[in-house]
């Protein structure tokens, strides 16, 4: 495919080869096939279900391992919390206080989330300090009708007059009230993490939009020393962007490529873009997990406990899948022993391996072990939509165990819906990852993507319709290849904050709410 020397240019500007752009066009031309599913990954079919016996063990060989590791936190936090807010931008659209009472509006549209919203506010982590705004800057608030008081109140959150919370993003934003004390989702990460690391260095990576790096970075230097005193240690936080050079091309319906005003149109190319920011990162233990999926103080002990045992799984195995590489390096192994370790890992050898030439399959075990190494927990499915662990059968006939987003299925195949069907967990995205091989160097992740499994959608730009391309899910695609290990582990340890209203979960809500009591207990 040929290009013009200002296509050309534009492509240069960005960093992105020109090769790149043809084989997202490719992409689009042929489309995106449906992830094969084999069958659903379940309890001793792929997922492995700890005891307390075998909790405590993990934990305690994590944290003396962890002495002489260096562990790292990765946070994506680039998201925008306007999608939290969807249903309140929609209600100052369609609501006018002066037409209408709120009861008649409740009653036209059944609005189920603004009759929530409204009946809990007091509890929202945000409340005192928008009543005391509002006491200001609204004339005589307390006078004002209901609906007009609900409007005030949700136009003040919303929009830059008040709080601004829609255009700011989520890790910001107030997520816990613990009576002194308000702490954003950015500020519960830093003191989760602290009960994950032995050292006395707090070390997290967050990966943000630049345009927000002054917000971030002026919440920092107010908690700082807050947090450092809580936990006893020193934050060592960094950040990052997601790359330019990560951007796809759009196109039109007939695969050109999409150009407004003379220019290619680029867009994000979604979350998998941050394999190359986590790529860029040199740690022996790698702990990821979204930024509103944080836990009140209370659970933190619990999610903690089960993040730490399964960083002790991964060192386990790991060292075990080192052993078995330095044996094959030294000539001094058992072969048996090697392959049993699959079984392990979850790694399925060709039925005629055994007939194989020693020096083949020497040549396999080495290639399916010195790989990036992925233990990941698993909830139970409770309905929430999203990606699961699976079995899934790739184009070469290669079995193996994976997330995959419901985007990524063909649910209209009889086999794919049941398979679906019967699933019993659910991704919560928390990941502890060895990025680093047997020999003490870090892989070059990029070599690990599973490019097979990008995602095509339907968007539009200035009313044209276009197709966008998203790079492999982070921890979909974008890990495609690594070994996986599923864990069960408990719904504590899931509570993202997709709306507003999932603030008032009980599990965001502190019972006690004395915050400096309740943490130097």
């Amino acid at each position: 495919m040929s290009f013009t020397d200002l296509q050309l240019e534009q492509f240069n500007n960005k960093g992105i080869p020109e090769q790149k752009v043809s084989s997202q066009i490719e992409t689009f031309k042929k489309g995106i096939t449906p992830t094969n599913l084999f069958a659903a990954a379940t309890i001793d079919k792929g997922i492995v279900k700890l005891n307390e016996e075998d909790l405590q063990r993990l934990e305690d060989a994590y944290k003396l391992a962890s002495v002489e590791k260096s562990v790292l936190r990765f946070v994506p936090a680039s998201g925008a919390a306007s999608r939290m807010f969807k249903f309140l931008f929609n209600f100052l659209d369609s609501y006018n206080p002066k037409n209408e009472s709120l009861g008649d509006y409740l009653e036209r549209t059944s609005d189920l989330n603004i009759q929530k919203f409204n009946n809990n506010k007091e509890s929202f982590p945000f409340n005192k300090s928008l009543l005391s705004l509002l006491s200001t800057e609204v004339e005589e608030y307390d006078k004002l009708s209901e609906g007009e008081k609900l409007y005030a109140y949700v136009d003040f959150m919303l929009n830059e007059k008040g709080l601004n919370f829609g255009n700011l993003p989520k890790g910001v934003l107030p997520f816990h009230n613990y009576g002194e004390d308000v702490l954003t989702a950015f500020e519960e990460h830093l003191l989760e993490a602290a009960l994950c690391t032995s050292k006395g260095v707090n070390k997290l990576h967050f990966t943000i939009s630049e345009n927000h790096t002054v917000l971030f970075e002026s919440l920092l230097d107010e908690i700082v020393k807050r947090v450092e005193n809580k936990t006893g240690s020193v934050l060592d936080i960094t950040f990052s962007y997601q790359k330019s050079s990560t951007d796809t091309v759009a196109v039109n319906l007939d695969n050109t490529l999409f150009e407004e005003n003379g220019k290619v149109l680029f867009r994000p190319s979604g979350h998998g873009a941050l394999i190359e920011n986590l790529n860029d990162l040199d740690s022996d233990v790698v702990f990821v997990k979204n930024i509103d999926n944080v836990v009140v103080e209370e659970n933190r002990a619990e999610v903690a406990l089960y993040k730490n045992a399964l960083a002790g799984l991964l060192l386990e195995v790991q060292a075990e899948m080192f052993a078995h590489l330095n044996s094959i390096d030294s000539g001094f192994f058992e072969l048996e022993n090697i392959t049993n370790f699959f079984n392990k890992i979850n790694v399925k050898l060709p039925e005629d391996f055994n007939a194989w030439d020693l020096a083949l399959q020497i040549e396999l075990i080495k290639n399916a072990l010195d790989k990036p190494l992925r233990v990941c927990g698993m909830v139970k499915n409770e309905g929430e939509p999203g990606g699961g662990p699976f079995w899934v059968n790739n184009s070469s006939g290669k079995v193996s165990l994976q997330i995959v987003e419901s985007a990524q299925m063909d649910l209209s195949v009889a086999t794919q819906e049941s398979i679906v069907a019967n699933a019993s967990h659910f991704n919560p995205v928390d990941l502890v990852c060895g990025i680093k091989n047997y020999k003490g160097e870090s892989f070059n992740l990029l070599d690990y993507v599973d490019h097979e499994t990008a995602f095509i959608s339907s968007k539009t730009k200035s009313g044209k319709e276009l197709k966008a391309l998203e790079l492999p899910g982070l921890w979909n695609g974008a890990m495609g290849d690594w070994n996986t290990l599923f864990v069960e582990v408990p719904l504590v340890t899931f509570n993202p904050v997709k709306t507003v209203n999932d603030l008032l979960k009980s599990s965001h809500q502190v019972k006690s709410k004395n915050l400096e009591n309740s943490t130097n207990s």
